[in-house]
């Protein structure tokens, strides 16, 4: 961590000049339609738990801002929020509840808050933007399970947890066009854990204000939770689908 932060003020120092040489501000709102799968188990202690998404679709809000500014060397700042749930099939023993041998449906959802204070390191030079940054992401997670007819009472549960990731922007404007097209990736990996979110999209400007300048989006995104804790804890979990919003350009 020490180190990236260490690298991010480095770029900045170097790089601040480059900056937006106005204030711009953009932001945007839309629906992800995303599809879910993946398995959990959880056997410390000699529990049992087992869960296996039933690979539900769901759409959701997102929302994305991004604010721009002229000073050196301190960064840009970029707020998002996304939200994913997955619903799926559990039984067995697991760290704060036990299932037993029914199976019961059980819903987990996560609601995503990014904090990311980025540099430019291209700021549409040669019609090219490139910047990087660090994401925190605020995530609010919460599971469901419901009682089932064996004597399961259910069980419900939320916790609030940070993860930082590596934060690269790459966008391209197409000469002569109204066209934009992006993609960003935040991304972080330790030991054989890794969580990466990854977006590539298409967006068209229309030119209707010198001041305001509304546009669509659309694209892909999927998000991938990995994690291996020895043999206590295993996660793989995949969130991915289209998505698409409106956009408004200060």
């Amino acid at each position: 961590m020490k180190k990236i932060v260490g690298t991010l003020l480095l770029v900045g120092t170097f790089f601040g000049t480059v900056s937006a040489d106005v204030m711009k501000i953009e932001a945007a709102i839309g629906l992800w339609d995303q599809k879910s799968t993946g398995k959990l188990s959880y056997t410390d202690s000699g529990a049992n738990g087992r869960y296996k998404s039933s690979e539900p679709s769901n759409s959701s809000m997102y929302f994305w801002a991004s604010i721009k500014h002229p000073v050196p060397v301190v960064p840009n700042l970029r707020l998002e929020y996304a939200s994913v749930e997955d619903s799926g099939v559990g039984k067995g023993k697991f760290k704060d509840f036990n299932i037993g041998v029914a199976t019961t449906k059980v819903v987990y959802e996560m609601k995503q808050y990014d904090i990311i204070p980025y540099y430019n390191i291209l700021d549409n030079t040669a019609w090219t933007t490139l910047d990087l940054g660090l994401d925190i992401k605020i995530v609010e997670a919460s599971v469901d399970a419901s009682a089932n007819s064996l004597g399961f009472k259910g069980y419900k549960q939320s916790e609030t947890l940070a993860i930082p990731l590596l934060y690269l922007r790459a966008r391209v404007e197409i000469p002569s066009t109204n066209i934009g097209l992006e993609s960003d990736v935040k991304y972080v990996s330790y030991g054989s854990n890794r969580v990466y979110d990854i977006r590539a999209k298409v967006d068209y400007t229309f030119n209707i204000s010198p001041v305001i300048q509304p546009a669509i989006e659309f694209g892909y995104r999927v998000q991938n939770i990995y994690i291996e804790d020895g043999s206590d804890l295993n996660v793989d979990l995949e969130f991915s689908g289209l998505y698409g919003g409106l956009m408004l350009r200060f």
